[in-house]
């Protein structure tokens, strides 16, 4: 029986030895933080990559209509020009991702609905279809140049945001220098 007291002396002992014991506190609380404040440092880091990114596509967005508002006509090669100039305000972001697209539109003023007159750009929109508008901005016979810009965006470290977010912004400008921005052999529509 002696033997058996000992053994659960033993134990009490120990037990109390290991309570007592404060050397891996410290160890013990950094392995427990460590993974949550890294996964708050990192999320807040994509998280103000993506708001960055965002603000680029609205520049990129308002650059684009405001380059071509401001010509009489414009040609392919100038259209590319501006989708080139604009694509480098992404930096210091990849430009891969960014979908941009330039659109004439021209406001019926019956109707007071906006018909494409010419598109250019990654996903161009069929000439004649319309677009949305708002009532602010219904005027009826005249033109508006109309752009889209949209960016797959994917998280560096790709942790805590795991999938792509689509950002995405558009900007309607009037022409500054003509009634209509012409384009190759399109013309103003007159009524």
């Amino acid at each position: 029986m002696k033997p058996m007291m000992d053994m659960w002396l033993r134990v009490r002992r120990s037990a109390q030895g290991l309570l007592a014991d404060c050397r891996g506190l410290a160890a013990t609380e950094f392995a427990l933080i460590v993974p949550v404040m890294l996964i708050l440092f990192f999320g807040t880091d994509e998280f103000s990559s993506g708001i960055a990114v965002n603000r680029k596509v609205t520049l990129m967005a308002r650059t684009l209509s405001d380059l071509t508002s401001q010509n009489l006509s414009v040609t392919d090669a100038q259209l590319t020009n501006f989708f080139n100039a604009s694509a480098g305000i992404m930096t210091p972001y990849s430009a891969t991702p960014v979908r941009s697209t330039i659109t004439e539109l021209y406001v019926d003023p019956a109707t007071k609905v906006a018909r494409v007159q010419w598109s250019k750009g990654s996903a161009p929109r069929t000439a004649g279809t319309t677009v949305g508008i708002p009532t602010a901005l219904a005027v009826g016979d005249t033109y508006l140049i109309y752009s889209e810009v949209s960016y797959a965006f994917v998280p560096t470290v790709g942790y805590v945001l795991k999938n792509s977010i689509t950002l995405s912004d558009f900007t309607f400008t009037r022409p500054r220098q003509s009634k209509c921005v012409m384009h190759s052999t399109t013309v103003c529509t007159t009524t």
